[in-house]
């Protein structure tokens, strides 16, 4: 049996859609695929994110920021030199953008303007840090992707 050309293009579009169709319901039903917004409260972070923004400028202004250095130990929050153990109040953030269930948020607890987070507590890949702290009064905040290996 021949088939026109017509015929043809009319199979290969209806082929076409079918598999867009079972793609489709595919990555919505399976729960492999994980939809989920990074965070629960997305729409709320996003109106305090000029907040964040100002916080930032401020911090690199008053050259407040935190250096965040990944090694085999953990994670490693060097505070400046200006900054005494304490009077700093705050916490550290870590956002695992493929796994929310990871997330997690410890507050500060500095020896020496320093803090290490322990490797066994991250596993691998990228995580997003966010050191939120208050220093006389003072809010800063220092924010750097990192990746574990």
């Amino acid at each position: 049996m021949k088939i026109s050309w017509g015929t043809g293009i009319v199979i290969a579009f209806v082929a076409f859609i079918a598999f867009i169709m079972y793609f489709v319901v595919n990555m919505t039903i399976n729960k492999k695929y994980d939809h989920d917004f990074v965070t629960d409260d997305y729409y709320k972070k996003e109106f305090s994110y000029q907040n964040m923004m100002v916080k930032a400028q401020k911090t690199e202004k008053e050259q407040m920021t935190v250096q965040i250095q990944s090694s085999l130990e953990g994670v490693t929050l060097i505070f400046p030199s200006k900054i005494t153990d304490e009077n700093v109040v705050g916490s550290v953030s870590f956002y695992r953008p493929s796994d929310r269930k990871r997330d997690f948020k410890i507050p500060l607890q500095l020896k020496n303007k320093k803090m290490l987070v322990p490797i066994n507590v991250l596993s691998e890949g990228r995580w997003n840090v966010e050191v939120n702290y208050t220093f006389n009064n003072n809010d800063y905040i220092s924010i750097k992707n990192i990746t574990i290996k």
